[in-house]
């Protein structure tokens, strides 16, 4: 009986001091990543943006839609609407997620966007990432019916050999541009004074 009571003493002390342990690491930690997090955000959003002068992370709109939070960030250049950005996700590649930043312009067409996260297949799904295959996205009209690969009856040519990918991240790009047609607007009014 000694015996078994003080294995239950020696197990609690390690587990209370592994979770002190944790605790401390978590606390260490959460700064610092939340700042890289910022930073890779701030970024995507200059990569993907039209010029802007003001904190476009700091100005946003959020709605939740299709069981998914949204949050558009919005740019401005001398108080003027400069264009906005959002994340979208699919988890519909080859390798699972594909999340991507989206640049809209102020004339309503995709400026660019840029895979922020992905697992696909070096050398084929992975070409998501390269320039061939997301110009082909630029400056096109947020029209829902042309965001489909010619397979399906678009205007997005495949990558030869990974048609997944290349269906996941132009399914990504058309649900962000449903949710952002339906929300224009607001979108656009957001940080604006408001008007007597």
């Amino acid at each position: 009986m000694k015996e078994i009571v003080k294995l239950i003493v020696v197990l609690t002390l390690i587990s209370a001091v592994a979770g002190l342990l944790l605790a401390f690491t978590n606390n260490r930690t959460a700064g610092p990543i939340a700042q890289a997090r910022k930073a890779e955000v701030l970024r995507a959003l200059t990569d993907v943006l039209p010029p802007f002068d003001n904190q476009p992370n700091e100005t946003v709109f959020s709605v939740d839609e299709n069981g998914q939070h949204w949050t558009f960030f919005i740019a401005r250049q001398n108080g003027s609407f400069a264009g906005a950005a959002v994340e979208s996700v699919s988890m519909k590649g080859y390798g699972g997620l594909i999340k991507i930043m989206i640049g809209i312009n102020p004339d309503n067409s995709l400026r660019r966007f840029k895979v922020l996260e992905q697992q696909e297949t070096p050398g084929l799904g992975s070409k998501i990432t390269e320039a061939v295959f997301r110009s082909q996205f630029e400056n096109r009209s947020f029209i829902p019916d042309t965001w489909r690969l010619k397979k399906d009856g678009g205007e997005i040519e495949a990558i030869t050999g990974a048609t997944i990918s290349s269906r996941a991240v132009t399914e990504a790009i058309r649900t962000a541009a449903d949710v952002y047609a339906r929300h224009a607007d607001e979108i656009r009014r957001t940080g604006l004074p408001a008007t007597p």
